[in-house]
């Protein structure tokens, strides 16, 4: 299935009523489920699983061995690491049929979740937010954040260009890019880039 529009590897499967926008690449060994949904300009890395309902927002890149299962929705520009792991069922049970019961992991614009990670389904991972390598994530991440560990916990906060921020006390600037921010209520909201011009 190769379109002067995307690339699709021979080795890798996509099903029929599956769509792949202009620009996606689809590597070895992959499986595209039929009604699956793929933006423009993705990557989608070698043996990724992608099932019939998701959906994986333009400019996002799967890396190699990532399985996302029905209920996962990926906004814009969304990282997935090697092996990160998604869920869609909060009590599996082998001899229990729970199909009927997915539940809906929503991953914000702009996130990262590291190579290894675990979401548990039923989590939202908000816009810029970073999960580090091997975290287990079992609540919300708000926008921004950056957790680690088992389970997942707060460590900081990251700006939109991944680097890591000064822990601010009021309003902070990114060091690489000029990004400002400022925090209220505990939560970190974007103000405007170097240019002084705010997120559209």
């Amino acid at each position: 299935m190769n379109d002067s529009k995307f690339f699709v590897h021979p080795t890798a499967i996509v099903g029929d009523g599956a769509t792949l926008g202009e620009g996606t690449r689809v590597w070895h060994w992959s499986h595209l489920r039929g009604g699956a949904r793929v933006g423009r300009h993705c990557t989608i890395g070698q043996n990724v699983y992608i099932a019939p309902t998701v959906v994986v927002g333009d400019g996002s890149k799967i890396q190699n061995n990532v399985s996302l299962f029905d209920g996962v929705i990926l906004e814009e520009d969304v990282f997935c690491g090697p092996s990160a792991v998604f869920t869609n069922v909060t009590t599996p049970r082998a001899h229990v049929d729970r199909s009927g019961q997915f539940e809906k992991t929503l991953v914000r614009r702009g996130a990262t979740i590291g190579a290894n990670a675990t979401i548990l389904c039923g989590r939202n991972i908000g816009r810029y937010a970073f999960v580090g390598a091997g975290a287990v994530v079992t609540h919300d991440v708000i926008d921004f954040e950056v957790v680690v560990g088992n389970p997942a916990r707060r460590l900081g906060w990251a700006c939109r260009c991944g680097a890591r921020l000064d822990e601010p006390q009021r309003q902070v600037s990114c060091d690489e890019c000029g990004d400002r921010y400022e925090l209220e209520d505990g939560e970190l909201r974007f103000i405007s880039d170097a240019d002084n011009n705010p997120e559209a």
